[in-house]
C-alpha cells in the first residue's frame, strides 16, 4: 500500500462536494485498509458575547453549534460505513479553518487530506481559494480535492502531470494506486513550455538537437512510468506535449468527453521542464479549472516526517 494511504483525514462541511468527498474516502479507505479520521471545523466565536447578549445565550449558541457539528459528523460516518469504510475517529475543531485542518494533520500524522472544493465553512460560505487552496498550498502531505458531482466518482481515467520532480512522481504513484482500486487507465504527461527560438549562443535550434532532446525525455518518462507501474500494478501510458502545462493536462482530461470522470494529479512545483513553473502557474490553474477531482502532492520539504 502507498505510504500516504495509511492514515487519511476527511475534512467535511456537509456540502454537496463534501458528500462526494465522503464517497471517495470511503472507497479509498475500504480498498487500502487506511485509518480514517473525519473533521468538521466550526468558525471561531469572539471571546466575549456581543453587547446585549447574555452569557447564557452565548453559551447556548456555542453548545448548539457543537451539537450540530457532532450530528453532521455522525451522518458522514454513517455514509462512509454504509459504503464499506470504517471511521477511526471524528473531530470537531473551532477556529481558522485552514489552520485547524493542518494542525490536526500534524497531530494524527495523516498522509492524505481529502476535502470538497467548496471549502469548510458552514452553508457553503467559503469558495475554493479561501480554504481548499489554503490547505493545498500549505499541507505537509498530498491533498485530494473532490468535485464534479456524484458522477465524478469513481474515476474513469487518471491523468498525471510530470516534470521529473519528486513531488510529481509521488503524485503519480499515489494517483495510480488510487486508480488501480477501480482498474482505471492512467496517462502520464510531461509538457514542455513553448520552445525558445534561439539557443544560448544565438543560433537557430538544430531540429536534430530538439529531436534528440525529446527522445531523451521520452526515455526518462518511460522509466518513470515503469516505476509507477511497479507500485500501482498498472503501467501508465505516456505522452510528451509542447505548450502550457496546465492547458495540456486539462485538454487531456477532456479527451474522452467526460472530464468530470478524470482524476488529475500534479506535484505542487508545476509541470514545466527544469522546474521553471511554480505553484500558481500550474497546480493552482488545474485546481481551479478542472471539472473533476484533483490530487496535489507537495515537495518533500513540506511533507510531514
Amino acid at each position: 500500500m502507498n505510504a500516504f494511504l495509511t492514515k487519511i483525514l476527511l475534512a467535511t462541511d456537509g456540502s454537496t462536494d463534501a458528500t462526494l468527498a465522503a464517497r471517495v474516502v470511503a472507497d479509498v479507505s475500504k480498498g487500502t485498509g487506511s485509518e480514517l479520521h473525519v473533521v468538521h471545523v466550526l468558525p471561531q466565536f469572539p471571546q466575549h458575547a456581543y453587547p446585549g447578549i447574555t452569557p447564557e445565550v452565548y453559551s447556548y449558541v456555542l453548545d448548539e453549534t457543537y451539537r450540530e457539528a457532532r450530528h453532521l459528523l455522525d451522518e458522514q460516518a454513517k455514509r462512509i460505513q454504509d459504503r464499506g469504510g470504517t471511521v477511526t475517529e471524528t473531530h470537531v475543531r473551532r477556529g481558522r479553518f485552514v489552520d485547524e485542518i493542518l494542525d490536526l494533520v500534524e497531530e494524527i500524522g495523516a498522509g492524505l487530506i481529502l476535502m470538497g472544493s467548496r471549502g469548510l465553512g458552514p452553508v457553503k460560505r467559503l469558495l475554493l481559494g479561501s480554504v481548499a487552496e489554503g490547505v493545498v498550498h500549505h499541507a505537509p502531505c498530498p491533498v485530494l480535492v473532490a468535485r464534479g458531482g456524484q458522477e465524478a466518482w469513481p474515476p474513469g481515467r487518471v491523468v498525471i502531470g510530470d516534470d521529473g520532480s519528486e513531488a510529481a512522481e509521488s503524485a503519480g504513484r499515489l494517483a495510480a494506486c488510487i486508480g488501480a482500486l477501480f482498474e482505471t487507465r492512467a496517462l502520464l504527461v510531461r509538457t514542455y513550455p513553448e520552445l525558445p527560438e534561439l539557443d544560448i549562443e544565438g543560433r537557430k535550434f538544430n531540429p536534430r538537437l530538439v529531436d534528440d532532446e525529446f527522445k531523451r525525455e521520452w526515455r526518462k518518462l518511460e522509466e518513470r512510468a515503469i516505476r509507477i507501474g511497479k507500485v500501482s500494478g498498472a503501467r501508465p501510458s505516456i505522452r510528451l506535449s509542447v505548450g502550457d502545462p496546465a492547458a495540456c493536462l486539462l485538454e487531456a482530461a477532456e479527451e474522452e468527453g467526460v472530464p468530470e470522470k478524470t482524476l488529475i494529479a500534479v506535484g505542487s512545483r508545476g509541470l514545466g521542464t527544469m522546474r521553471r513553473l511554480r505553484l500558481g502557474s500550474v497546480s493552482t490553474k488545474v485546481l481551479r479549472a478542472a471539472r473533476g477531482c484533483v490530487l496535489v502532492c507537495p515537495p518533500p520539504a513540506r511533507r510531514a516526517p
